[in-house]
């Protein structure tokens, strides 16, 4: 695993930061790096998720932490983890955001599009900086779209993994029931039957503070009766696993 030093270059109004690093340290879509700045007081590392590549480096994706500034540098660990695969033959893309932001989606916007694909968006946020070409929907509509994409990438926090296991539990609060969940799980079902079934995939976003050296076990969740740890194994799984 590869390691190096970034700068933090700017930091933008929706709470991401343009940062300055090597080329081989620049996250793909859903994978990650371990950043820890400078004589920083934290013990922990900070996850970065890549929104989009810049001329020396990427966008990532916010929250950006407080004590962060222009001008900072940070030591960087990486790239973890698997990220987003799209499929060669998936033409119509859906990038679903069940968090509060879309951010860590966007990766997959330049090269879809530049692969002639067509992207729907669908988030209850108001996302900026976005390609005209890219279609807005809102959480309520993601039945139709669905149906219309062939492949769906998700974002969601651990949370929502366990709404999808059990929707009657009073303690899980999400942006999840913002759609009927057993609509989703039938229609994949459906889809699963027949030859042109969708292909789902879905970011498990939760803490990795150890980025997988460690094992220390806070981001694990359990996958088919086995545990799985979302730092190394994830955070992007297959998410007919995931139901």
């Amino acid at each position: 695993m590869k390691t190096g030093q970034g700068k933090v270059e700017e930091i933008l109004l929706d709470g991401s930061m343009r940062i300055k690093s090597p080329p081989d340290l620049i996250p793909t879509p859903g994978g990650y790096l371990l950043a820890h700045k400078n004589a920083s007081d934290s013990p922990l590392s900070v996850s970065l998720f890549s929104m989009d590549s810049t001329p020396n480096g990427f966008r990532s994706a916010p929250p950006t932490p407080l004590d962060w500034k222009p001008g900072d540098l940070i030591n960087l660990r990486g790239t973890i983890g698997h990220g987003f695969r799209i499929p060669n033959s998936a033409k119509k893309i859906a990038l679903i955001a069940l968090d509060e932001s879309p951010a860590r989606l966007h990766g997959l916007i330049s090269p879809s599009l530049k692969q002639n694909r067509e992207v729907v968006l669908v988030c209850n946020s108001s996302p900026m900086d976005l390609p005209e070409v890219i279609e807005v929907q809102p959480l309520q509509s993601l039945i139709d779209v669905l149906k219309w994409a062939d492949f769906a990438a998700f974002d969601a926090p651990r949370e929502v993994r366990r709404t999808l296991k059990d929707e009657t539990n009073p303690n899980i609060s999400s942006t999840a029931h913002r759609f009927d969940l057993n609509q989703l799980r039938e229609m994949l079902k459906e889809q699963n039957q027949v030859t042109t079934k969708i292909e789902a995939q879905i970011l498990i976003h939760t803490a990795m503070p150890c980025g997988g050296v460690a094992e220390c076990g806070v981001c694990a969740l359990t996958l088919n009766h086995e545990w799985k740890m979302i730092c190394k194994e994830g955070p992007v799984f297959n998410l007919h696993d995931i139901l």
